[in-house]
């Protein structure tokens, strides 16, 4: 069973076969599909499946904390089931292309006292950007 299976049974999520095979098109490393992308490979496992059940059970699972949505500069929104591993995101400024990155050191460390405006920050997100070897 995968890792993303395994943490929404965990959960409580009541596992339809709907909704088990989005959790499926979506598990993996380096998976950042748009709802359109995990709507077309979820037809191919499950002919009958709809757009709208597609994304209803991604928000269920961006509620749920279990995948991430993944936004960058105006294009379509993308979903990340490694939710539980701190990691950065790498992203092509021409296809789109988005990869997970683990730079070592802490980015909140980075941030100097100064700078924190009396904030308690609670997390960091840092994209970086770039071409990908394609789009080079």
């Amino acid at each position: 069973m995968s890792d993303l299976l395994e943490r929404l049974r965990g959960r409580g999520w009541r596992m339809t076969s709907q909704r088990r095979v989005v959790a499926q098109v979506l598990d993996g490393d380096h998976v950042h599909l748009t709802a359109d992308e995990v709507h077309a490979r979820a037809v191919e496992r499950l002919p009958e499946i709809s757009r709208a059940t597609v994304y209803n059970a991604l928000g269920e699972m961006v509620s749920l904390g279990e995948v991430l949505e993944v936004t960058s500069d105006g294009r379509a929104k993308r979903y990340d089931p490694n939710a539980h591993h701190p990691h950065q995101h790498l992203v092509c400024s021409g296809c789109g292309l988005i990869r997970d990155v683990h730079p070592s050191g802490d980015p909140l460390a980075d941030l100097p006292d100064g700078e924190r405006f009396g904030f308690t920050v609670s997390g960091v997100e840092v994209t970086y950007r770039g071409l990908c070897a394609s789009c080079a």
